[in-house]
Order: structure tokens, then C-alpha cells, then sequence
């Protein structure tokens, strides 16, 4: 199972990425084999798990189903710094509830963006669970 060691300097850093930051890019690959980045939300269950709620139409949700490896890159420093980059394996579900962490944690993201929860978890309404598998970066 993949820990993040929190007791290190870049640990403690992508654990707060994890966290913290309200967007990721997850990169899923077309059956073309071209990497896909696309920005999501994303909740952590502060170990080893990522959860994403993504469109239902889209196509990634196809992607992810035929080859499940994905990424998750987190913005880094203007200066090149702060890279943070996790790969996983998602499983995708459909019709996924949103958590209560996911919607205290977009409470205000989600009225931004001119939804309700309610309407959110419909049109969001595919979900990927992402077990972390590496982490990389500086």
C-alpha cells in the first residue's frame, strides 16, 4: 500500500497539495495513447485515496474505464519549483454521491460555479477513485 511521508519536507508538501489545493490536472490517455490533462476537484481520504467527480458525458470517463492508469499533477512555483506529481489507478463509478468532505471542502466553489450541491452531484455525477501508487517530484 503507498504511503506519503509526511515526515519529509516534499512529503508534508504533497500531503497539503493533496489537501488543500482546490484543483489538480488529472491526466487520463485516449485510446490514441495521447495524455489527456484535464482540471478536476478532487477529495483525499488522507492516506492513500483520491476521490473525483467528473461530467458524465465526458470522455474521459471512457478513457479512465479502458486504461485506468492516470496522474495527478499539482501546479508547481513560477520558478519551477514545488512539483508535486502522483500516479494511481482510478476506479470509475456512476451515479457516485458526493461526500460530505467533498461538499464542505467546495462549499464555496460550487455556488461559483452556479450550482447547487444537488445539482452538482447530477451533473458531476461520475466518480473516479484514484489509489495513489507513486509519488514524484521536488
Amino acid at each position: 500500500m503507498f504511503t506519503i511521508d509526511e515526515g519529509t519536507d516534499f512529503g508534508a508538501r504533497a500531503a497539503a497539495h493533496l489537501r488543500d489545493d482546490i484543483a489538480v490536472w488529472l491526466t487520463s490517455v485516449s485510446p490514441a495513447g495521447a495524455p489527456l490533462p484535464t482540471p478536476i476537484w478532487l477529495i483525499w481520504d488522507g492516506a492513500s485515496t483520491v476521490t473525483v467527480h467528473s461530467l458524465a458525458t465526458a470522455k474521459r470517463n471512457d478513457h479512465v474505464r479502458a486504461n485506468p492508469r492516470v496522474s495527478l499533477n499539482f501546479p508547481g512555483t513560477p520558478d519551477g519549483g514545488d512539483i508535486v506529481v502522483f500516479s494511481g489507478r482510478a476506479t470509475v463509478t456512476d451515479d457516485a454521491p458526493l461526500s460530505d468532505d467533498y461538499i464542505k471542502k467546495y462549499a464555496e466553489a460550487i455556488p461559483g460555479i452556479g450550482q447547487t450541491p444537488e445539482s452538482f452531484a447530477a451533473r458531476y455525477s461520475t466518480g473516479f477513485t484514484i489509489e495513489l501508487t507513486a509519488l514524484r517530484g521536488h
